[in-house]
């Protein structure tokens, strides 16, 4: 079970210090309700090999739909570690063992776990014990829909969950549950948060920094990397924190970022600079000492006195290693110290280059002052001045030349002495990666000796019991100490007797399931020597006749063979189905009818044969593949929520399997609607199911009328008693009080009918919000119904784009083939396409939206475009086009059209044909309201003349 993974350097951490870490992706306690009954939390799990091997904490999480116990490394990894098949697992603990440690053996493995305390181990072998006999009760009763695993068709939420629901309650025996309550061992389900979503939940730990930082950067789009921020601490007394980028037009700038990046040289590219106002935190040098190696430590401390002579030389390996972190500072700061000094300087002498440029300026000017003979005797003693300020700015100019030769000596003696730190630096960090590695050799060792000590202590403590006098009375800590022992043994003894209870019932129900299974094999062969004798007589006749047509015998076998063919299985036949096997039933997964009963024989048998194929379809090699790739997919996201990614959106578009369909549902509704919904009230649906039963709604007799007439081929709405109804009509019902404008249309009820298949009331109208107020423009389902009317136009140029050729056949003939493409928009293909085709394509449509039906209405006609050119007559074209869909059952076919040969398919360009058309349709449709307007005033002019003529011109 991946025990080589399970196996990896690191090192053991006992289960009295539990180290709980936030996950980045697991969602709180209060806003998941599916996650917080999830039986999850951190167990101690024993792996490695040779005398490495430990118990080591992982994070376990049990997944009903396979009954497979997952555990990681930490909550935060997508892909786990392995896996423990809990379907035909047993388990047993040893109240001898160590505390909380218990056994789990499968049919290829024994996995020993072990719990923080013996609390925590109960309640995890009661919760796996009930898990498993769920599984199993339910294992041999539910019909599997997906072939590439053990998963279970069972959805949680909608009528199609609920259906299935009453084909996995098996009625136990009372007694047998009796006896299983009487052998439960008293536990508290209040296990101090260790079990559960909330044992994830905790101080953040350095020590799983690299998972944190791999499974957050993965998510990182264009764009966002700007609003990021992250801290990370030095071995110094200040704290490095994340700033700004800076810009590109300061290269400057960035490069004296860059010099202070942070000393470890990670590979992130975060820039830190020294931040002295925020107070002074926790330090690397203490995380790393004394969290990663002191854990260890701390526990041979509290557990053996042993262990502190064991730990000194590690303890003096730490100490080395810190002060060589101190030492490491100290440069730093010397380093950055220097750095200050040399710009000083440099200013300094950039100071004085200049004051040397202005004086040498002036220079020539004094000497272009000298004396003139023909001036004035009085303004002779000004020059005079002049020279000697001449030779004092000479003797300060030869003692700053002076200076600043001393300046450039000092600043190459102190690049000097800055490379020689560089060197001595790197030299530090080498040395310090050499200790660590040091040091965690020593801890291994320290601890296999540990160990070895411990259990010699408990050798001597047990032989030094022995040798006590057996007449003396003991002391009360002995009785103390075997009063609790006593009362292990009797939870021991109580578990150990429900185990074999359980066990010897999975024995007995897999023996049943095997003999129904041979039972139904042998009468599957029974029934197939049957038709087989049958078909050889019909071929037999059909090639030699010896008998006249009114007595041929082939007539009677047809006959026979013809009623054997149109039985499906009935619910009163489904009781006795391993003796009267069947291969169609009489409603389908979605609880649609297969074969038609009020029909003609002929359509019977092709509706037969249409079940039969798609059945066949949903078998192949290829369904298999992607139900593996949902599994796999699924299992990584265990620890997380599902967001939108590519691998996402090409899962959805290979369609999603019936079992996971109404989790997929649920998200992608909630991803649409997110934007309402975090407006508005928690009780917002039922405030508005209130609020309908208080006042008259006029949408409420239009919605009755429909009600039966929605989806009258499916068991779920076929009767007003059926499940479906009261859920439609408060669905219904409330729409129209959210959106009066609209109340109901006609095609809201199909809508409604098919998202309450997979999803409870409140999702259903939340879809149906989605729908028409995010997915579809405004007036779509109107009473005008001005925005379908414009999606034909945009249609009918697609048609005109991607299926040249078709599109001119139907212009040839003069087909309007949006008379039956009208009803494709406006329900999304409900009763328009077999329901295997119907559910793909809205798994597509509700992630991507609207222009899904674009494509698949689309895809429809390039499916069948050979042989719509066939037909060279408009009436059986349009005949055609009326049943055309339901002969196509190819879907893996169908949905390669859709998203290969459709390509490319932006949704910008529907939107700019949309105005184009809509402002053409508005037109039109002011047109011919002037056109009615002027008829209605002729008419009313005509009819006021009438009334003014005479009886006497009336009688002539």
């Amino acid at each position: 079970m991946h025990e080589e993974e399970d196996g990896g350097g690191e090192s053991s951490c006992p289960a009295s210090r539990l180290q709980s870490f936030k996950s980045l992706d697991v969602p709180e306690v209060e806003g998941a309700k599916e996650q917080a009954s999830k039986l999850c939390g951190y167990l101690n799990k024993l792996s490695g090999k040779g005398p490495l091997r430990g118990y080591k904490l992982r994070w376990f999480v049990y997944d009903q739909r396979k009954c497979y116990l997952y555990y990681f490394k930490t909550p935060q990894d997508a892909l786990p570690l392995g896996h423990i098949d809990i379907g035909d697992a047993c388990f047993m603990y040893d109240i001898e063992g160590e505390e909380g440690q218990f056994e789990v053996r499968t049919a290829d493995k024994e996995f020993h776990l072990k719990a923080p305390s013996r609390q925590v181990m109960h309640y995890w072998l009661q919760e796996l014990q009930q898990k498993r006999w769920e599984y199993n009760n339910t294992r041999g009763t539910g019909n599997r829909d997906s072939w590439s695993s053990p998963t279970l068709v069972y959805p949680p939420t909608g009528l199609v969950g609920k259906d299935n629901d009453a084909v996995f309650s098996e009625k136990l025996c009372e007694s047998m549950e009796k006896v299983r309550s009487d052998f439960a061992m008293d536990t508290d389900t209040d296990v101090g948060g260790m079990v559960g979503i909330q044992s994830a939940r905790g101080p953040f730990s350095l020590k799983n920094l690299g998972t944190e930082l791999r499974n957050s950067m993965s998510n990182l789009r264009p764009g966002r990397a700007e609003n990021r921020r992250s801290v990370f601490y030095t071995g110094n007394s200040e704290e490095w924190e994340l700033v700004e980028a800076p810009p590109k037009d300061f290269p400057d700038q960035k490069h004296h970022l860059e010099t202070q990046r942070h000393s470890f040289g990670s590979a992130f590219t975060f820039d830190f600079v020294r931040n002295r106002q925020r107070p002074q935190r926790l330090l690397l040098r203490d995380v790393r000492g004394s969290g990663k190696q002191g854990r260890g430590m701390e526990r041979r401390g509290s557990e053996s006195p042993t262990g502190e002579c064991n730990g000194s030389k590690a303890l003096d390996m730490q100490l080395r290693l810190q002060n060589q972190q101190d030492e490491l500072s100290q440069m730093q700061q010397e380093q950055f110290k220097l750095r200050e000094e040399l710009a000083s300087q440099k200013e300094l002498v950039r100071l004085l280059q200049q004051t040397l440029r202005s004086s040498q300026c002036e220079r020539p000017s004094v000497c272009r002052a000298a004396p003139d003979p023909s001036a004035d005797p009085d303004q002779v003693q000004s020059p005079a001045v002049t020279q000697e300020d001449v030779a004092q700015l000479e003797a300060l100019l030869q003692e700053r030349d002076g200076q600043i030769q001393a300046l450039c000596g000092h600043m190459e003696r102190l690049s000097l002495e800055k490379e020689s730190l560089q060197q001595e630096l790197k030299s530090l960090k080498v040395k310090v990666g050499e200790i660590n590695d040091q040091l965690g050799m020593l801890m291994e060792t320290i601890q296999a000796k540990d160990q070895v000590i411990v259990k010699l202590s408990q050798e001597n403590s047990e032989q030094s019991g022995n040798l006590t006098e057996s007449g003396s009375p003991p002391p009360q800590p002995e009785l103390s100490i075997l009063k609790d022992s006593l009362q292990g043994y009797k939870s021991q003894n109580k578990f150990l007797n429900k185990e074999i209870l359980e066990l010897t019932v999975l024995r007995r129900n897999a023996e049943t399931r095997e003999k129904a299974l041979e039972a139904k094999c042998t009468a599957l062969e029974a029934k197939l020597c049957q038709v087989e004798s049958k078909y050889l007589v019909l071929l037999q006749e059909v090639r030699n006749p010896v008998c006249s047509s009114e007595q041929n015998p082939a007539r009677e076998v047809i006959s026979r063979l013809l009623e054997d063919a149109l039985q499906v299985e009935s619910p009163e036949q489904s009781e006795n189905h391993i003796f009267k096997p069947n291969t169609v039933s009489e409603y389908d997964i979605y609880g649609f009818k297969t074969v038609p009963e009020e029909e003609e024989e002929e359509e019977r048998l092709v509706a037969k044969v249409r079940a039969l194929e798609l059945k066949s379809l949903s078998m192949t090699d290829q369904e298999v593949s992607v139900g593996v790739k949902w599994e796999n997919f699924l299992t990584g996201t265990m620890n997380r929520d599902l967001v939108r990614s590519p691998e996402l959106k090409s899962l959805i578009r290979c369609g999603v399997p019936h079992e996971h369909r109404s989790l997929v549902w649920r998200w992608c509704v909630t991803l649409h609607v997110k934007k309402f919904r975090d407006h508005l009230a928690p009780d917002y649906y039922e405030t508005l199911l209130k609020v309908a039963r208080d006042r008259p709604n006029p949408a409420s007799k239009q919605i009755e009328l429909d009600l039966l007439r929605t989806l009258p081929n499916n068991k779920h709405y076929a009767s007003p008693s059926a499940g479906g109804i009261n859920k439609l009509r408060n669905v219904l019902v409330a729409f129209s009080w959210r959106n009066p404008d609209i109340g109901y249309c006609q095609g809201l009820n199909r809508l409604a009918a098919i998202a309450l298949l997979y999803l409870d009331q409140e999702d259903a109208f939340w879809t149906l919000v989605a729908i028409v107020e995010v997915f579809m423009p405004r007036d779509y389902y109107t009473k005008t119904l001005l925005g379908s009317q414009v999606d034909q136009r945009v249609f009918r140029d697609l048609m005109s784009e991607k299926l040249p050729r078709l599109h001119a056949h139907f212009e040839q003939h003069t087909v309007d083939f949006s008379l039956i493409t009208f009803n494709w928009f406006l329900v999304v293909f409900v009763d328009s396409v077999v329901s295997d085709i119907l559910f793909k394509i809205w798994d597509a449509f509700l992630f991507e939206g609207p222009k899904i039906v674009f494509r698949f209405a689309l895809a429809l006609f390039k499916y069948k475009e050979e042989e719509f050119l066939k037909l060279q007559d408009s009436t059986a074209i349009f005949k055609y086009l009326r049943y055309f869909t339901r002969t196509i059952l190819d879907s893996r076919k169908l949905m390669n059209i859709a998203f290969v040969d459709m390509n490319p398919f932006p949704m910008r360009q529907i939107q700019n044909r949309r105005s184009f058309h809509l402002e053409k349709v508005r037109l039109e449709l002011t047109e011919l309201e002037a056109i009615r307007q002027t008829f209605l005033k002729e008419r009313e002019t005509s009819l006021d003349r009438r009334s003014f003529v005479s009886d006497d011109e009336e009688d002539s």
